[in-house]
Order: C-alpha cells, then sequence, then structure tokens
C-alpha cells in the first residue's frame, strides 16, 4: 500500500469547508459567536491568510494521523518493519493480495472518523471549555463540528488511499 501524498492534501481542505458550512452564520456561526461573548465586528480584520493557512497545515497533519486509524492494514506493516528478508516479502506480498481492500470503504471510513471524532475532540474540547467555564452549547458545537470532519475525513482516506 503506498503513501498517496494527493489524497493528504486534498483531505487537508475538508476542515475549511466544514468550517465554512458550519460556523457560518445561517447555521452554527451565530450560536457559537454568541457562546464566546463575540460579533461579527469583533472578529473582523484578523490575518486570514495566516488563520486559513494554519488550519490547512493542521489539516494535513490531522489527515496523516487519520489514515492510520481508518485504515487497518497499516498496522500490518509494523510487523515486518526492517525485515528484509525474502520470507516478509512475502507475507506482506500475499496478505495484500488477499485482505488489502478489506473494509476500505467511504461507509467504513466515516464510521472509524466519527468515532475517533468524539474520542479525541470531545474530551480534548470538554477539558478545555470545563476550565475556561464554557457552555455545553460550545462544548457541542466544536465537538460536532470536528465529528463531521473526521467523519469526511475517514472516509475519504479509507475510499482512495
Amino acid at each position: 500500500m503506498q503513501l498517496k501524498m494527493w489524497l493528504l492534501l486534498v483531505a487537508g481542505f475538508i476542515p475549511l469547508i466544514v468550517g465554512f458550512v458550519w460556523y457560518n452564520p445561517k447555521v452554527f456561526g451565530y450560536a457559537w459567536m454568541k457562546t464566546i461573548g463575540k460579533t461579527e465586528d469583533d472578529l473582523k480584520g484578523a490575518n486570514m491568510a495566516l488563520i486559513f493557512g494554519l488550519t490547512y497545515l493542521f489539516g494535513c497533519m490531522l489527515a496523516m494521523a487519520l489514515m492510520s486509524i481508518v485504515i487497518h492494514q497499516w498496522g500490518f506493516n509494523s510487523v515486518f518493519q526492517g525485515d528484509t528478508s525474502v520470507e516478509s516479502a512475502s507475507y506482506t506480498k500475499h496478505f495484500f493480495e488477499t485482505y488489502g481492500d478489506r473494509f476500505r470503504t467511504f461507509k467504513h471510513g466515516v464510521l472509524h472518523g466519527s468515532i475517533t471524532g468524539t474520542f479525541l475532540a470531545l474530551p480534548i474540547i470538554g477539558t478545555n471549555a470545563l476550565f475556561e467555564r464554557r457552555s455545553a452549547k460550545y462544548v457541542a458545537i466544536h465537538v460536532g463540528y470536528w465529528v463531521v470532519t473526521m467523519a469526511l475525513m475517514g472516509g475519504l482516506l479509507c475510499q482512495f488511499m
């Protein structure tokens, strides 16, 4: 199984795309601004190139991490890591010929992306929100965003990697 760098670069756009929709004032934007005590005017004037650029970079990093979670076959490679013997090469070849495309669907990636989003985003955002004295609505908006984002990223990566 070969790493497709172009796919990671495409997946890096998903947080931006979902964010444009999710945090739009017609969706959750006003609710989010209310939970953080900001208005649209307060949010104007930021360095959007820096914000979008770093968001894309972080999205690519997230895609790289998520890839090994949603594609189960990546773990098999580590069994023979560094072993150059003929036996390991034949085992690896046989494994990928037999099982290389098992559970490699968009639906399966969405499942694992959703689970990962829930079990990573909720504890991290929830803990921060507790110490920052943020509301449950704040947590729900952000965790929802990350679950949807990771589900879509997981589906894309699992289907096409």
